[in-house]
């Protein structure tokens, strides 16, 4: 895959990411808060918990890609947002962040050597492109089990997977970052 097709690939999966949140936080809407923090089987206890924890994640990797640091990232605790109205707005703000970053990229930038600090106080350099890619698979494995969880309640989850393919289009259209 050339360089080009590889940041436009980003830039995709950027957008794949922000229209999968905005359909599965939208269909979470059909839940009380209670039925959205209630605890259920899966890898973190509720659905609020595990879209809290992606959110978060989101975070820690974007300040590794800017060179802030973990450390000054503002969310506390681990349900930084207990309610699903205002998880969705941080979510939909840091998805627009991700789609200009990616859109922003040079095929250059890819090969950027990114310096993780671990829980365990080990430091990896990576480069830029992997960092995003276990980004986007990070994203993807949780809001599966969030998916899963919401299955378990009276509100349908919605379809995910209605993104790459031309004859997708038509199911997706007018929904933000869509296009």
């Amino acid at each position: 895959m050339s360089d080009n097709a590889l940041r436009d690939h980003f830039s995709a999966m950027a957008r794949n990411s922000a229209w999968s949140n905005n359909r599965l936080l939208g269909a979470c809407a059909g839940l009380t808060d209670a039925e959205f923090a209630q605890e259920r089987t899966s890898f973190f206890p509720s659905i609020q918990m595990t879209l809290n924890h992606n959110l978060i994640v989101d975070h820690i990797y974007m300040a590794d890609i800017k060179g802030i640091g973990r450390k000054n990232i503002s969310l506390v605790g681990d349900i930084p947002y207990p309610k699903l109205v205002d998880l969705k707005k941080a979510q939909d703000a840091f998805d627009t962040e991700l789609v200009a970053f990616c859109d922003s990229l040079s095929a250059s930038d890819l090969n950027r050597i990114i310096s993780i600090e671990w829980h365990d106080g080990a430091v990896s350099e990576e480069p830029l492109q992997l960092v995003l890619s276990h980004l986007f698979v990070h994203q993807i494995h949780h809001r599966g089990q969030a998916h899963a969880m919401l299955a378990g309640t009276n509100v349908p989850p919605p379809q995910l997977d209605e993104f790459f393919l031309n004859y997708d289009l038509p199911r997706r259209k007018g929904e933000p970052f869509a296009e």
